[in-house]
């Protein structure tokens, strides 16, 4: 479950504000698309979403493991999903799913990625505390509640791999504040205003994020229908909408961007 860790490590780690199953995937899938290492017109969410209709990736127990397979040669990655109510995600055994876990699975890594997904399900089935996860309520709870098990799914935890829990149980990562210790991307939580005739208003604390979202006409409307928006650097993706009287609406949004090292 290594590659579970390094997502915990990196800040890939999501609260899922909406119980749809459908919007989670592509929510997920849209975040891998930001990647700096995916190609440019690469179809993650189109992928996830096919493999998904044609066979139920629940695992049971809370848990789901969809995945998008590519034919080029990268790392193995993943992004975690969270949701506080549960999805009902068709699982075998009823329960409503509360973790999500997205796999990038390039050509080269086809092996290992069914190595760790192997090494989860033994994990699901063994564990009593797995049954602890319909009782946590904060996302940094969810974290550790991962690490727990990424320790335990280890017959012996090495120094190096102790290290890095140890470092990860030292700084929570909120869903609330901006991510600043991702090796690749810069990730900013967002709220948009929008609204029949007006120009949409930006609140964030990211003065170029604003700039960007206040100056891009059809942002707005992009979101609502589409889920994300991208023109440049700066990746939009939306986690839920709420309408509001006068026909505004307010778009809860995260926002990614290469880091300038990554854009290099």
């Amino acid at each position: 479950m290594d590659s579970i860790l390094d997502a915990l490590q990196e800040g890939r780690l999501f609260e899922l504000p909406e119980n749809d199953k459908n919007h989670a995937l592509q929510f997920l899938a849209h975040i891998i698309e930001a990647f700096p290492q995916i190609p440019t017109g690469t179809d993650i969410v189109g992928n996830v979403m096919a493999r998904e209709k044609s066979m139920n990736t629940a695992l049971g127990r809370g848990w789901a493991c969809p995945h998008a397979r590519v034919e080029f040669e990268e790392d193995l990655m993943c992004v975690v999903g969270w949701s506080p109510t549960g999805i009902d995600y068709g699982a075998p055994d009823g329960i409503p799913v509360s973790i999500i876990i997205m796999y990038f699975v390039p050509s080269n890594q086809r092996n290992h990625y069914l190595r760790e997904v192997s090494i989860m399900a033994k994990v699901l089935k063994s564990l009593p505390a797995i049954d602890k996860l319909s009782s946590i309520k904060e996302l940094n709870d969810v974290r550790n509640y991962l690490l727990d098990l990424i320790a335990a799914s280890k017959e012996t935890v090495g120094p190096d791999a102790r290290a890095r829990m140890i470092r990860l149980q030292s700084k929570a990562v909120m869903a609330t504040q901006p991510v600043s210790d991702l090796s690749s991307l810069i990730i900013e939580p967002v709220s948009i205003i929008a609204g029949s005739g007006m120009r949409p208003l930006a609140l964030t604390q990211n003065l170029e994020l604003m700039n960007f979202i206040e100056s891009t006409a059809g942002l707005a409307e992009r979101l609502d229908t589409d889920g994300s928006y991208q023109n440049g650097l700066w990746r939009i993706v939306r986690r839920s909408a709420t309408a509001y009287q006068g026909g505004r609406t307010v778009l809860d949004c995260i926002a990614l961007m290469p880091t300038k090292a990554a854009q290099k």
